[in-house]
């Protein structure tokens, strides 16, 4: 395979491989060698220009009429992929979901590393109905992502009005925190002692997002009607069982009054 075709595979084309290699070619030049060089017309050199310019392949400059281009170093050919192809991989599970709720299967979508456990979080804060359903594993969620991070989840889901219901285990607790508040849209209720709770997990719209703990280092994301559903009756024949908490502004007005 020749180079013009190797490119040709990069989106580097007809008039755009004719006007690149032109430039490669010549070097630091003003843009009428290009012109002449690639022997196409001005306003078709121009374009070409620019596009390459916009992927980063060459750098134009100077006054109508004294433009002058060079080429970047073709390494850059190779940096450019590869941050596509890890764009791309970003980028798969979302499109398989896509394209399996299309086909009517559910969408799994599985991140490895402690990146993937704030992806599976920061997922719910895209819940358009207004309210999820939670419980968290603190000894877990305050090692990953951690307390920084966590207020900062806190802070958008307040800003995109998301309210949440949380079962949280005393077994499993670490720190009097996150009260039951109706200021911070959080209703919290605690489990009976025989149900420990030791994963995170988030139930929203049609989606169930688990993050796991340091230890196995995941974030896993599954977009099913039916599952969301059966785990949404799961939580709630918990929540039903659960110690309710008093909300924190009752407390404090109880302790005003006296």
């Amino acid at each position: 395979m020749d180079i013009e075709q190797s490119l040709a595979r990069l989106g580097i084309v007809g008039n755009l491989y004719r006007v690149y290699r032109a430039a490669i070619e010549l070097g630091d030049v003003p843009v009428a060698m290009v012109i002449e060089r690639s022997g196409l017309p001005k306003a078709t050199v121009y374009d070409a220009l620019s596009r390459l310019a916009q992927e980063g392949l060459i750098a134009d400059w100077g006054k109508p009429g004294k433009r002058r281009v060079v080429a970047h170093d073709p390494v850059i050919l190779l940096e450019q992929l590869e941050a596509r192809r890890q764009m791309l991989g970003e980028m798969l599970p979302q499109l398989r979901s896509l394209y399996n709720a299309a086909k009517g299967k559910p969408g799994i979508r599985f991140y490895e590393g402690l990146e993937g456990v704030e992806k599976a979080l920061w997922d719910s804060l895209s819940a358009t109905s207004g309210v999820m359903y939670c419980t968290f594993a603190m000894a877990e969620i305050m090692e990953v992502p951690g307390l920084d991070r966590m207020a900062a989840y806190q802070e958008e889901r307040l800003a995109r009005g998301i309210d949440m219901k949380v079962v949280r285990s005393r077994r499993h607790d670490r720190q009097d925190i996150w009260p039951c508040s109706r200021a911070e849209r959080r209703e919290l209720r605690f489990s009976p002692d025989e149900i420990v709770l030791g994963m995170t997990m988030l139930i929203y719209d049609s989606r169930v997002a688990i993050a796991s703990s340091k230890k196995e280092s995941y974030g896993l994301i599954i977009e099913s009607e039916e599952f969301s559903a059966l785990l949404k009756a799961m939580f709630m024949s918990i929540w039903i069982t659960s110690e309710p908490v008093p909300f924190i502004e009752d407390m404090q007005d109880d302790n005003s009054s006296r």
